[in-house]
């Protein structure tokens, strides 16, 4: 137990502060949502043959956690904006399989492109998240996360368009395919993919404006990282102008 802990220590910090939360949002949930309804984890509205939760950990009930703009605005639950993205449904196979992806596109982007750059990593994230959660609207989404693994697989493999994957060891492609092979995967555990779908249109506009735009003739960046994100979460840059005082230079003898 102790080395398993040891080695989530080493996982990047925004994977972790993510992922972590998923897995104990999920656990926690009640095994049977309250009064006998039900509702929809991954599709878009509620169903009346969802499957219930499997029995966890009963502190939390699905319908405590799911987005509702009217309880957000008019209760000020506004922590439902930030639940729905932690919330993947009963426990089973669909629950790890994201948790799967999640962790391991996440940590990629984070050790790859956004290597260094832990406050530009947490700006993207949360644009990501506001866009999601608007365009949700359209579609009386209830949880989001389904649709952010998409976005975070659809964002690494468009920046990684020559690396080859293989999809459980049965299919081999090239990384641009993964995100309908996520698409296709939903459909067999009978998910919706309308919130896979929101996911890659999210991933898209945020490829645009990242990668795709500021290199147009003419373009520029426009989504840019407030500063105090930055002093927040980036180490200090160092001065390439600046000489060491002569008592911090290393002598002979110290060399």
């Amino acid at each position: 137990m102790e080395g398993l802990a040891a080695e989530f220590l080493q996982v990047t910090a925004v994977t972790r502060a993510y992922t972590a939360p998923c897995v104990l949002t999920t656990h926690g949930v009640l095994s049977r949502p309250r009064g006998g309804a039900r509702l929809g984890y991954a599709g878009s509205r509620a169903a009346p043959d969802a499957p219930l939760v499997p029995q966890q950990l009963e502190l939390l009930s699905p319908f405590q956690l799911y987005f509702n703009p009217h309880l957000v605005l008019r209760k000020f639950q506004v922590w439902r904006l930030v639940t729905n993205f932690l919330f993947f449904g009963p426990l089973g196979f669909s629950f790890f399989f994201h948790m799967l992806f999640v962790f391991r596109y996440c940590r990629m982007l984070e050790e790859g492109s956004f290597r260094g750059r832990k406050a530009d990593f947490v700006f993207t994230f949360l644009f990501r998240g506001v866009l999601m959660t608007q365009l949700g609207l359209l579609g009386s989404l209830f949880f989001l996360g389904q649709a952010l693994t998409a976005m975070l697989v659809y964002v690494w493999s468009r920046r990684s368009p020559r690396v080859r994957v293989s999809f459980f060891g049965l299919l081999t492609f090239q990384a641009p395919f993964l995100f309908w092979a996520l698409v296709g995967f939903s459909l067999l555990l009978s998910n919706s993919i309308l919130v896979d779908l929101l996911g890659i249109a999210v991933g898209h506009i945020s490829y645009f404006l990242e990668d795709v735009f500021p290199n147009q003739p003419g373009g520029k960046r426009l989504l840019l990282t407030p500063r105090f994100l930055k002093l927040l979460l980036d180490a200090p840059e160092e001065d390439p102008n600046y000489l060491p005082l002569p008592e911090e230079q290393l002598g002979p003898l110290q060399q």
